[in-house]
């Protein structure tokens, strides 16, 4: 066996232990938060195993920088990442590093929020479907459509600014929330998006720390929102919603990854390598020049050749 081979098989096992697979239970509660690398790497320090995340993330993003020419070259599939997590896991930090040599104009970013009285009007996917990424680009939801069957099914009082005419909301209201939510998804790959969903797994201990980090540092207060910490109080119904969630909607289509987020850049390594390899797998090919097209470059070719 090659080294070539021995790496790409430990690559292989290891993204394989993010996934949640299809009609398997999430299990939250089971998966680490801060990874040690497995046997592939139990000797290595805490030091030598984040050097190491680095060069896969220094790595990956030239590899993705790479990878969305060709994806932007080919124009047959656009790539859509959904980013959830608890708050302070790491998103935005996640998305500025993994996304750090790709060219801007192929990426969109989309933050969502509170949703607006127009978005209200429409149905629960509608104003995600608005955002969705064109063939050839990747499209990145900041929090998504899931927070419909997350944040809402801990805050199911928040349901009422839907103005939905069935006022169950009972286990079959979410259950048909999450049937909607998979087809929508089918959708999408069967026309050519490929969907990413990443959950950053945060410990509670580890997103206290990054609290107090940010209000101990006057330059990142800003980023602190004392309504999180009320939100910190139902970290159990968080957990649960977004474990039912996840178990509910992985897909083959559109699969949940679980990313350790206690090590920011295992976090980000992990993220990036996944990303690859998804694109990777989709075997693209650069466009094909035409005979027509050949001609018309060879007398051109003979113009420049001409200037003085």
């Amino acid at each position: 066996m090659t080294s070539t081979t021995s790496v790409a098989d430990q690559r292989s096992r290891i993204l394989a232990d993010l996934v949640v697979q299809p009609g398997a239970p999430a299990e939250l509660d089971r998966r680490h938060t801060r990874w040690t690398g497995g046997a592939d790497a139990e000797q290595l320090s805490s030091t030598e195993l984040e050097t190491r995340a680095g060069s896969v993330l220094t790595l990956g993003v030239r590899d993705l920088a790479e990878a969305q020419e060709l994806l932007w070259a080919s124009n047959s599939y656009a790539l859509l990442l959904v980013f959830q997590a608890m708050d302070a896991a790491g998103k935005d930090s996640t998305i500025k590093h993994v996304m750090s040599g790709v060219n801007p104009q192929g990426v969109q970013v989309v933050s969502f929020k509170k949703p607006s009285n127009e978005e209200l009007d429409h149905t629960f996917l509608w104003r995600t479907a608005r955002a969705l990424p064109e063939r050839g680009r990747i499209g990145i939801f900041n929090r998504s459509h899931y927070e419909e069957v997350v944040a809402l099914r801990v805050h199911p009082e928040w349901l009422q600014r839907q103005r939905l005419p069935r006022t169950d909301r009972g286990p079959a209201f979410w259950a048909e929330r999450y049937d909607d939510i998979n087809a929508f998804e089918h959708h999408l790959a069967r026309n050519g998006t490929v969907v990413l969903k990443f959950f950053l797994h945060v410990s509670r201990a580890e997103q206290r720390r990054r609290f107090f980090a940010r209000l101990n540092n006057p330059d990142k207060q800003w980023k602190f929102n004392a309504a999180d910490v009320a939100e910190r109080a139902l970290w159990d119904d968080y957990l649960q919603a977004y474990d039912d969630a996840i178990g509910a909607t992985s897909t083959p289509w559109a699969p949940w990854h679980v990313i350790p987020a206690d090590q920011k850049k295992v976090l980000q390594a992990l993220t990036v390598a996944t990303i690859v390899d998804a694109v990777e797998g989709l075997d693209l090919r650069w466009p094909t020049v035409s005979d027509d097209d050949r001609r018309a470059n060879a007398v051109a070719r003979q113009r420049l050749e001409q200037e003085s």
